[in-house]
C-alpha cells in the first residue's frame, strides 16, 4: 500500500499515467437517482460485533448474473460470490481458483494442436446451498451462453467452442475448432448454478426471466448475496459454506450513490471504506482525509470510437482523410492539461497500455487545424454557402457526438465541438443516462443502433489478452443478432482477416506481429482517436488492511482484506 502512494506521487511529477476521471464503458449501467442533497452523508452503521466494509458505487449494476452484462461494476462484484476459474493477482498475472492449476501444453491440459483444452477441478468445491460445483455446471454455462433463446450481452467466447464435454465430474473438456489463443483472458467468468437453473430453462426454453439473474443467492466465492434494494445499495454475508480459507469481514455493504461528490463526501466523512474512480480535483481532499489512492493498470483508454458505415452515419466518415482531420482537428493536449489538469496524457494506440503490441510503435496524431482544413479542402468539404459549416453535393458536414451524462466527457465534447467547428465541422452533442446510452441494440440504445457519427466512452482489448473481436464484421448488431458488439457498424475485410488470425495464432511472436498490424490499421484508418489513458483508480480507508487488487479481477483477494480500528 505504500508503495501505491509513491507510485501516485510520481505518477504527479512525470504525467505517466493517468486518474481516471470516467467510468468504464461501454456496457448497460444506471445512475440512479437519490433522495436529498447530493452532498448527503452516508449513516450507516455496522450492527455491534460485526465488521463491515461500506463500498461506493456511482452507478448501480442491471444485473449480477454472468453473460447478462459487460457493465465493469458487475465485473467487479462477481469476485465476492462466483469466482472465475482462474484469476489475476496484482500483477495481472492468472493464477488457478476453480482449477488445479492452469492449462497448459507442459501439464497436458492444451492437446498439441491446441484445439482441445482440459481443466481439472478441484474436488471441494460447492455451492454455498450444499451442492457440489462440478463439471456439469461448466457445460451449462457454455449452453446457456450460445443458446439462441437466452439474450445474452454476448455469446463470445463461447461461440467460438464446438463442444465442452464432462468425463467426470471434475473434468471440463473443451473443443474449439481451430486454436483459440485468447482463451485465457476471455473463458469461465463466473459459472451458472446448472442444479437452480436448468429446471427454469426446461421449463421456460430460457432462463431470461429467471430470478437468480438479479437475485443470486445461491453462489460460491467467499461471499453470498442477502439483499438488493434498488437505487440504495446490495448486500453480501461471508459465506459459511465456502470451500477456501473463510472471509476476514463478516458483510460487504455497496452503497449506490448519484455522483462523485456523494462519494467524496462519504469517504471524507469515514462513512464509506471503498470507493473508485475519483475526479482528480478531489484527490487532495481525499488524501487529506487520510485516505489512499491506489492505481492499477488496466488495459483501458478513453477515446472516441467513429461510426463507419455507409448504410448508418455521416457519408464524410466513409472517407479516411476526413476521419484524419477529425483527429488532426482535436487538440487532445489542452484536454489533457486544462480538463485533467496535465495528469493525464494522450494514448496513440487502442494498445497503449499493452506497449508489446505496439512494434513498431504508432504516433499520436498531431494538432494541426491547418492541415485538417486543407485535407477537407481536397477530400471536396468546402464551405460554399459561407455559413461556417463545410459542405458537398448539398450535404453538410454537421456531425452527431455521443456518450452519457459524465461531466468530464461532457466538458471534453463541448470542447471538441468548439475546436472542429474551428475547421468547418459542426457538431451536435448528445448525451443520456447510463441505462440508455450503453442499452443494447434490442433495447433501442443509440450507441449500439448508431444514432452517433462519433461515441465516447472507455475502452480497450479483452485486458490482459490483446483480442479485438468486437471489431469483427459478423459481431455488427442486427434484428437477428441484438447482441453484436460492433456498434460502429464498421466491416474491414482486411481488418477482419487479421483479427481472425491472431485469434487462432498460438505462437506468441507471430500473434505480437499481427496486433501491430491490427495498431497500425487502426491508426492509419483512423478508426479510433484515442483522448486519455485510463487506469483503475481505488480510494481506500485506513480501516481496510491487506488491500491489493488486479486489472483484470480487481477485488481477488476479497477474502484476505481485515477491518481494523485507525
Amino acid at each position: 500500500m505504500r508503495n501505491s502512494k509513491m507510485l501516485f506521487r510520481i505518477l504527479v511529477a512525470v504525467v505517466a499515467l493517468s486518474l481516471v476521471l470516467a467510468a468504464c464503458g461501454p456496457g448497460p449501467s444506471t445512475t440512479p437517482e437519490a433522495p436529498g442533497d447530493a452532498t448527503e452523508v452516508l449513516t450507516d452503521e455496522a450492527p455491534a460485533g460485526r465488521s463491515v466494509a461500506t463500498f461506493i458505487y456511482t452507478q448501480e449494476f442491471d444485473t449480477l448474473s454472468p453473460l447478462y452484462t459487460d457493465m465493469w461494476f458487475a465485473w467487479t462484484t462477481w469476485q465476492l460470490f462466483l469466482n472465475w476459474a482462474w484469476e489475476y493477482d496484482e500483477n495481472n498475472e492468472a493464477f488457478p481458483v476453480l482449477v488445479t492449476e492452469i492449462p497448459s501444453i507442459d501439464n497436458g491440459g492444451i492437446s498439441a494442436d491446441g484445439m482441445t483444452i482440459t481443466m481439472q477441478l478441484r474436488d471441494d468445491l460447492t455451492w454455498s446451498d450444499g451442492e457440489p460445483l462440478t463439471s456439469d455446471d461448466f457445460v451449462f454455462t457454455w449452453e446457456m451462453a450460445v443458446s439462441p433463446t437466452n439474450a445474452v450481452t454476448s455469446s463470445y467466447p463461447y461461440s467460438e467452442i464446438d463442444s465442452v464435454e464432462a468425463p467426470d465430474p471434475q473434468t471440463v473438456v473443451v473443443n474449439f475448432s481451430y486454436p483459440f489463443a485468447p482463451w485465457l483472458a476471455t473463458l469461465w467468468h463466473g459459472i451458472l448454478p446448472a442444479h437452480v437453473l436448468r429446471p427454469i430453462y426446461e421449463a421456460e426454453g430460457t432462463i431470461d426471466n429467471a430470478d437468480w439473474l438479479r437475485n443470486p443467492t445461491v453462489g460460491y466465492g467467499p461471499y453470498v448475496f442477502d439483499e438488493w434494494e434498488s437505487g440504495s445499495y446490495v448486500r453480501f454475508v461471508r459465506n459459511e459454506n465456502y470451500w477456501g480459507e473463510p472471509a476476514n469481514i463478516d458483510e460487504i455493504f455497496i452503497r449506490f450513490v448519484p455522483d462523485d461528490a456523494s462519494q467524496v463526501a462519504a469517504l471524507q466523512a469515514g462513512d464509506a471504506d471503498l470507493g473508485t474512480f475519483p475526479a482528480y480535483s478531489d484527490v487532495p481532499t481525499l488524501q487529506n482525509a487520510g485516505l489512499e489512492i491506489v492505481i492499477q493498470p488496466n488495459g483501458y483508454n478513453e477515446g472516441l470510437f467513429l461510426l463507419v458505415s455507409a448504410e448508418r452515419g455521416h457519408p464524410a466518415l466513409l472517407d479516411v482523410n476526413v476521419r484524419l482531420a477529425i483527429a488532426m482537428g482535436i487538440d487532445r493536449e489542452s484536454i489533457n492539461r486544462d480538463l485533467l489538469l496535465g495528469l493525464t496524457r494522450a494514448p496513440a494506440s487502442f494498445w497503449d497500455a499493452m506497449p508489446y503490441y505496439n512494434d513498431p510503435p504508432v504516433d499520436l496524431y498531431p494538432y494541426d487545424p491547418e492541415g485538417a482544413r486543407q485535407l477537407l479542402d481536397a477530400a471536396g468539404w468546402i464551405d460554399t454557402n459561407d455559413d461556417g459549416v463545410r459542405d458537398k453535393d448539398g450535404v453538410e458536414l454537421e456531425i452527431d457526438y455521443g456518450t452519457n451524462i459524465r461531466e468530464i466527457r461532457q466538458d471534453v465534447q463541448a470542447v471538441i465541438q468548439q475546436q472542429l467547428a474551428e475547421i468547418g465541422i459542426a457538431v451536435n452533442l448528445f448525451s443520456s443516462d447510463d441505462d440508455i446510452f450503453f442499452a443494447s441494440y434490442g433495447e433501442g440504445g443509440p450507441a449500439a443502433i448508431g444514432d452517433y457519427d462519433l461515441m465516447e466512452w472507455s475502452d480497450g482489448p479483452l485486458f490482459p489478452d490483446p483480442d479485438v473481436y468486437y471489431w469483427l464484421c459478423d459481431e455488427i448488431p442486427t434484428d437477428e443478432y441484438p447482441a453484436g458488439s460492433n456498434w460502429f457498424f464498421l466491416c474491414d475485410e482486411e481488418l477482419d482477416g487479421l483479427i481472425q488470425l491472431q485469434a487462432s495464432q498460438v505462437n506468441p511472436e507471430e500473434r505480437q506481429q499481427t496486433i501491430s498490424q491490427i495498431n497500425q490499421l487502426f491508426h492509419d484508418q483512423v478508426y479510433w482517436i484515442g483522448l486519455w489513458q485510463d487506469p483503475d483508480v481505488w480510494i481506500v480507508s485506513p480501516r481496510l488492511v491487506n488491500v491489493s487488487f488486479s486489472g483484470v479481477t480487481p477485488l481477488f483477494s476479497i477474502a484476505e482484506w481485515e477491518m481494523v480500528e485507525p
